[in-house]
């Protein structure tokens, strides 16, 4: 008697065929998945989009500072620097566009009264693009080995 219930508790643990065959479906559909995604990703044009936050800091451009930081993560750069614009400066008085491996930002000259402002570009481009031009300033775009 006690074989009896050894026979039916090994056949009760041994894995059924139609459970077999939904894991192999489940497989295919997972590689088909990656396979499509792989094949969209390859056919990317370019582009490049950005973001502009700007803050008034002074009202005048005596304390000016020169230095222009870069962040790097997987959704672009981050570029903040302080620049001298127009009183009513607004987000249309600026440009952004691509040309060969360089990104170019481009500020409306203000023609009368300047203040200083805090500039906070967010930029995301494909393909990646080496330089970076703000007005008639080039920077060199570099990958830091960390």
């Amino acid at each position: 008697m006690s074989l009896q219930k050894q026979n039916r508790n090994s056949e009760v643990r041994s894995p059924s065929p139609r459970g077999e065959g939904l894991k192999g479906e489940v497989t295919k559909a997972t590689m088909m998945l990656i396979l499509v995604s792989m094949l969209v990703s390859c056919n990317r044009k370019p582009f490049v989009d950005h973001k502009l936050k700007f803050e008034k800091i002074s009202d005048n451009c005596e304390n000016l500072k020169p230095s222009f930081r870069v962040v790097s993560n997987i959704g672009g750069e981050r570029y903040e620097f302080e620049k001298c614009l127009a009183v009513n400066f607004s987000k249309d008085q600026m440009k952004v566009m691509r040309q060969g491996d360089t990104v170019l930002i481009q500020f409306e000259r203000p023609a009368a009264q300047k203040v200083l402002y805090k500039i906070t570009l967010d930029i995301d481009s494909y393909p990646r693009y080496s330089f970076i031009t703000v007005d008639d300033e080039t920077f060199i775009i570099t990958s830091s080995k960390d």
